[in-house]
């Protein structure tokens, strides 16, 4: 099952310039289109939006929050980038700006757009706006301060914190997906497979919660994986070649495909014990 199909309008992350034009005319062309009445400024975000957003809305507060999540739980530095958010009043107005501008995109709730001078997210007031905007502007906070993350890590540390915060990073639906291939199809994790993906579309749902759950098992409670987490990742800000994750992964944990196994069955248990 693709991820299109099983998450429907899911958001989506588009890097490089090329992605970016795609033989459409340039985004400064076309910036009418933008919701752009209003403007807030938030820490690294820059809101721009048509509805009226107070600055001390708790969607803001909350995307605030993200950042220091997200700096402190990998051990990043700040970056001030900025982060441009444009937020579309209607779902209509968001997916005609799209394909008049992105027309190569398929069809999702949210973007992540990195060119060469700007990290981007575009997304409406919907339903899910909190959680597709925490998980585009992960993807901001981290491609500010790292620039050559493998496309899993990036999308698995983007599915651990678009959960609301106190939740530990667990993505329910992540966890009982792979649970059930578990004990039903014989499903194991390979984390080098996933390393050998490239381009989102290549990534399948599955593969997105696979990501998710290494993420969640790197950070949930052993300080050692924790910290080499941190260190690979200050490993990619420094350095143009690097010991794929797989690698330093096993020599830490040579059962790690096992252990992660294991953790799924404990984020799984309280679940399934009430039935």
């Amino acid at each position: 099952m693709t991820r299109s199909a099983s998450l429907d309008r899911r958001r989506l992350l588009f890097l490089a310039a090329s992605a970016v034009c795609g033989g459409c005319s340039s985004l400064s062309a076309r910036r009418e289109a933008l919701p752009e009445r209003n403007a807030v400024t938030y820490d690294q975000l820059v809101i721009h939006s048509d509805l009226a957003l107070p600055s001390s809305h708790r969607l803001l507060e909350d995307l605030r929050l993200l950042r220091v999540d997200v700096l402190q739980t990998l051990a990043l530095p700040p970056s001030d980038e900025p982060i441009h958010v444009y937020l579309f009043e209607t779902e209509q107005s968001f997916d005609e700006f799209m394909q008049r501008t992105f027309p190569k995109f398929p069809m999702r709730r949210a973007f992540f757009v990195e060119s060469d001078t700007r990290l981007a997210v575009y997304a409406f007031w919907g339903d899910r706006v909190a959680e597709d905007l925490r998980h585009e502007t992960t993807h901001g906070y981290l491609h500010s301060v790292v620039r050559n993350m493998p496309l899993w890590l990036d999308e698995g540390l983007a599915e651990y914190f678009e959960v609301p915060r106190g939740t530990g990073g667990l993505n329910r639906p992540h966890a009982e997906q792979l649970l059930t291939l578990l004990m039903t199809q014989g499903w194991r994790p390979n984390l080098s497979r996933l390393e050998t993906m490239t381009a989102v579309g290549d990534m399948q749902q599955q593969d997105y919660a696979e990501a998710w759950a290494w993420v969640h098992w790197l950070l949930a409670g052993d300080p050692e994986l924790q910290v080499g987490l941190q260190q690979y990742l200050q490993s990619l800000r420094s350095q143009a070649v690097f010991v794929p994750l797989s690698a330093l992964v096993k020599s830490r944990r040579p059962e790690a495909e096992h252990q992660l196994c294991d953790h799924l069955f404990a984020l799984g248990g309280p679940r399934t014990a009430q039935g």
